[in-house]
């Protein structure tokens, strides 16, 4: 027959279980301890009293006169019982120097030979000890009686060991109950101890909490998601590699206040907030990142879960997909637009107007090729320039005009291989969009925006100028803000993109007026290399 296996006892009920025996241990302990030493002070205190006494019958000066005498013991015997009575020792022995007894509780013991060590008080010592006499165990004590530098009689005084136990054991009740008090109220306190751990523990034992915590340690480390959890203080309490990694924070992170972390403002702002986050965007220096937050409550205020996600990638991803989408908007747009154009063609010959057909196709066609030849002439990059033409095709459509500047030159091979080309159609592609977006609110005036990207002198130049309305003075250090747009809700997050791209590649975005009075973005990344690494431009805002 195969018994159930039984599940171990839990880490409280353990704990409980040690913690008794421990403070019975410690009480009986305790105990053993106040007896010893009461017992010793009692003999202690007996031997102290004896020595009182007998010293007193010692220099009494009658007890001296009635040793001269022919019968000492008709004097002395009265005496010594009534200092006996009085002083409640068992008993008070006046003897001859040959030890033979003057005095003695019992009367019919007067005469015999004291039972006992003399000689030390013989030599004029002081003593005490324990042994056993006529009256059974005794701690006694044997003092010499001078006269005249003479030795002419000894005094022993002394307490019986029953007496100096049962005083011990009239003390021993009280003890007894001071000890079991002390246990009830140790095994209570650890009772009601061990109760709060079991709950917090939620009854689990030993191996049991040692494997979740395995479990746990390795959860952190193996999941992507950033985990973040905030103590009450907003204090880090736990942050596992993927949330240090998210938020660029050092290994050492664990303990600070979210505050002092020189996050970006909104992001320390959602990390401290009191109610819950839901799908939040948030930029840091280099990523793009969700958040979502829930706060701890059990009655008060315990802490704040965070989790974090990396958009980074998928928004990188969504802007070349927006712009994949404009560049099919515009291809359909150009293939109506060159549908009816070769309708006016066809029926330009039709009506046997072949030369106003023939320039009409060759004015049009050569507009196109123009801005082509200018752009593919002047960037070799061949990312850039697809990506100058495709946002020239949408600007046309919305009625903009994207011009190419003059001195533009990027020569095919000029950008090292360390500036990623997705950043650059992040920041250009950006900055093109956004310029677009304030001239297209502009009519009846025609929008115009000018490009400029210029690689010389180590540094790669990207320039998006427009004819719009501009910014306003008071926003020029609001606009990289992620969330700030003159657009509406679900916006602006276009120029934080562009910041944060250029701040990977180590250079500066700066905002000033343009030539035409509307708004002039200047990217400035760094190209020359020293050692092996990318030389960096100092770290840029907005100016």
């Amino acid at each position: 027959m195969r018994f159930p296996r039984t599940r171990p006892r839990s880490l409280a009920g353990q704990l409980f279980a040690w913690q008794v025996v421990l403070v019975a241990a410690v009480v009986a302990g305790c105990a053993c301890f106040a007896y010893v030493s009461g017992r010793g002070q009692a003999e202690e205190t007996a031997a102290r009293q004896a020595r009182a006494v007998a010293l007193s019958v010692a220099g009494s000066p009658s007890v001296r006169e009635a040793i001269r005498t022919d019968d000492p013991s008709a004097t002395l015997q009265p005496y010594a019982e009534r200092v006996r009575k009085d002083t409640g020792i068992a008993f008070i022995t006046i003897m001859s120097p040959d030890r033979v007894r003057w005095t003695h509780p019992d009367a019919d013991r007067i005469g015999e030979t004291f039972l006992g060590h003399t000689a030390r008080a013989l030599r004029g010592e002081t003593f005490s000890e324990t042994y056993t006499g006529t009256l059974g165990p005794s701690i006694r004590v044997v003092t010499p009686v001078r006269d005249g530098g003479r030795i002419t009689g000894l005094v022993s005084a002394g307490i019986t060991v029953d007496r100096v136990s049962s005083q011990v054991r009239a003390q021993l009740g009280a003890l007894a109950l001071a000890a079991g008090a002390a246990l009830v109220l140790g095994g209570l306190g650890t009772y009601v101890i061990n109760a709060r751990l079991r709950r917090h523990t939620h009854g689990m034992n030993a191996a049991e909490l040692s494997r979740l915590h395995d479990y746990h340690e390795a959860t952190l480390h193996a999941v992507r998601e950033g985990l973040l959890m905030l103590d009450g203080q907003r204090r880090i309490a736990l942050l596992n590699d993927a949330g240090r990694d998210l938020l660029g924070l050092a290994p050492g992170a664990v303990g600070r206040r979210v505050a002092d972390l020189d996050l970006p403002a909104p992001l320390t702002g959602a990390l401290l907030a009191s109610e819950e986050r839901v799908d939040e965007v948030h930029l840091t220096a280099d990523r793009v990142i969700v958040v979502n937050t829930r706060p701890v409550v059990g009655g008060e205020r315990r802490g704040t879960v965070v989790t974090l996600r990396d958009h980074t990638e998928l928004q990188a991803l969504s802007g070349e997909l927006d712009s994949e989408r404009g560049f099919t908007r515009a291809l359909r747009s150009q293939a109506h637009e060159a549908a009816n154009r070769l309708h006016t063609v066809v029926s330009l010959i039709e009506l046997g107007r072949a030369d106003e057909a023939v320039g009409f196709a060759t004015a049009e066609l050569e507009l196109a090729q123009a801005l082509t030849d200018r752009v593919v002439g002047a960037v070799g990059e061949p990312v850039l320039a697809a990506l100058l033409l495709g946002k020239a095709a949408q600007a046309n459509e919305r009625g903009v005009e994207l011009v190419l500047a003059e001195d533009s030159l990027i020569d095919d091979g000029a950008l090292p291989a360390s500036l990623p080309a997705r950043d650059l159609v992040t920041i250009l592609g950006n900055l093109i969009d956004n310029a677009v977006d304030a001239v297209t609110q502009e009519a009846p005036v025609r929008g115009r925006v000018t490009v400029t990207a210029l690689a010389d002198g180590g540094e790669l130049l990207l320039r998006v100028a427009d004819n719009g309305a501009g910014v306003a003075p008071g926003d020029a250090a609001e606009v990289f803000r992620s969330g700030w747009s003159t657009h509406g809700a679900g916006r602006g997050l276009g120029l934080a993109l562009v910041r944060q791209a250029a701040h990977r590649g180590g250079g500066t975005v700066a905002l000033e007026r343009g030539p035409d009075g509307g708004a002039e973005f200047t990217v400035r990344l760094p190209l020359a290399r020293e050692g092996g690494a990318l030389v960096t431009a100092a770290e840029g805002g907005v100016s």
